[in-house]
């Protein structure tokens, strides 16, 4: 993200801070798809992640106060969803469900790790249905990951986040996000080479 738009950021956050409703009311309407893009790889249910996008905003409205701008407001809110996600998924009854299909907000993530990874070079008799074969491949291979390794690929490989604004977001080191990130593509590289017909000396 552009140092420009940060700093519109944090002026918007200076004038929350000082009690303008407004200025939080565009901070939210600025994140709020890509917050819902985030915590829908973890709840599946589409009402269930209103819901905890809701909650993740309120709860940084309430906290911040505390904000001081050590890190970019959507690295913080991005953390803060993140663990009012896990805090979702770990609350009594309430388990991880698989994706069953693809949505459309899924089928777009896809082709957006696909447009990044270079997939789309990949010459095919039949492009069209080589590419949904590769989205929908993407979609499982990502839901089947660990948490920490899904949330790590999706926010550099989805969201275009730096591995600076991902420990950010993770609360954990670079190298950690490095690792995390090298593994998470490991896993979608080994369901791709079928399709792809890559060695596995290869990632893609």
């Amino acid at each position: 993200m552009p140092m420009t738009d940060r700093l519109v950021d944090q002026e918007l956050v200076e004038r929350a801070q000082a009690g303008d409703k407004r200025a939080f009311d565009l901070l939210v309407l600025k994140y709020q798809r890509k917050v819902q893009r985030l915590v829908s790889r973890f709840v599946r249910d589409s009402g269930e992640v209103d819901d905890v996008v809701q909650e993740a905003f309120i709860k940084a409205y309430r906290a911040l106060p505390s904000f001081r701008g050590d890190a970019a407001f959507y690295t913080w809110i991005y953390r803060i969803a993140i663990n009012c996600a896990k805090n979702y998924l770990s609350s009594p009854g309430r388990r991880i469900v698989a994706a069953s299909s693809l949505e459309t907000d899924e089928t777009e993530d896809a082709e957006s790790f696909d447009r990044n990874t270079g997939l789309h070079d990949v010459a095919t008799p039949d492009a069209e249905y080589a590419s949904k074969q590769i989205a929908e491949t993407v979609n499982r291979a990502m839901a089947a990951l660990p948490e920490d390794l899904r949330t790590a690929v999706t926010l550099r490989e989805i969201e275009g986040l730096s591995y600076e604004e991902i420990a950010e977001a993770m609360d954990c080191p670079i190298g950690t996000v490095r690792s995390r990130i090298f593994r998470a593509r490991e896993a979608i590289a080994t369901e791709l080479r079928p399709l792809l017909g890559t060695r596995e000396d290869r990632r893609w």
